[in-house]
């Protein structure tokens, strides 16, 4: 585990996300990256074989909710300059998930030896940049004052399909007393490039959620009485369709497992 110091981006320390990357390269921290650099944009990641890219990309421009790209790679290239001066994608994610066939075989926690010339990185925005909105605004967040990891539901929103990629929508949901889900809304409204507001907020059954206390990963919400459920489109939602489309190769992050960039979430604000 590294130190909580190295990672202060409260304080305009500039360099907080190559802290993490640092000591994810070189194994001093291998697990989430929940809490790591405030202050920085923290990204899902997805690699695929440069034959598999084109269909991706045009998967995610038809549904940026759950699929908003932030970055992308060049084939071969483990660099992402527009996220980060020093980011090698082999090794700077605490821990990855490597598929085949659409089946994972394993969770490295580097992918320097399974590297090859025809991958292409894409990087897509973490609901981890509007949570700190949310807390900047007053706002309380259950399972961050739980020291939880959030609830997320398979929903029947089925997603817009491009050439073998399609599933159902992932979400996370978070609740709030009404007023404060009012304000939620407004504040994650201005993050679009990181899943923006909510896509459902009330009854669950309306997105074929059959049991909110039930999520298909997390732990169990306490819903209080009187507060509302949201429900915000999830980055897991890309695991899904790669698992449908059955790649022959791909790798991505582990849930919680960000890469962590030197951008700032306050960059991503669209207003």
């Amino acid at each position: 585990m590294m130190d909580g110091s190295l990672v202060d981006g409260g304080g305009g320390r500039r360099d907080a996300g190559r802290a993490v990357r640092t000591a994810a390269r070189s194994g001093a921290h291998d697990t989430v990256t929940t809490g790591l650099a405030p202050g920085f944009v923290q990204a899902n990641v997805v690699i695929l074989p440069k034959a598999w890219a084109a269909d991706f990309l045009l998967y995610c421009q038809r549904n940026g909710q759950a699929c908003p790209v932030i970055g992308v790679g060049a084939p071969g290239d483990w660099t992402l300059p527009d996220l980060g001066d020093d980011i090698d994608i082999r090794s700077d994610v605490p821990r990855y998930r490597v598929f085949r066939d659409g089946v994972c075989t394993e969770e490295p926690s580097d992918i320097s030896e399974l590297w090859r010339d025809d991958l292409v990185t894409f990087a897509l925005g973490c609901s981890y940049s509007f949570e700190e909105a949310l807390l900047q605004a007053g706002l309380r967040l259950q399972h961050i004052a739980n020291g939880t990891k959030v609830p997320i539901y398979r929903t029947g929103i089925a997603t817009a399909p491009a050439g073998a990629f399609s599933g159902p929508m992932i979400v996370s949901m978070r609740p709030f007393a009404p007023r404060d889900a009012i304000r939620a809304i407004q504040v994650t409204s201005r993050f679009p490039r990181v899943h923006g507001a909510p896509v459902h907020f009330g009854d669950p059954a309306m997105i074929g959620i059959p049991d909110i206390r039930t999520p298909w990963s997390g732990v169990d919400p306490e819903i209080r009485p009187g507060e509302v459920p949201l429900f915000w489109a999830c980055g897991v939602t890309p695991q899904l369709a790669i698992e449908a489309a059955k790649p022959p190769f791909c790798i991505t992050h582990k849930a919680g497992h960000m890469l962590v960039t030197d951008r700032l979430n306050a960059e991503f604000a669209s207003f």
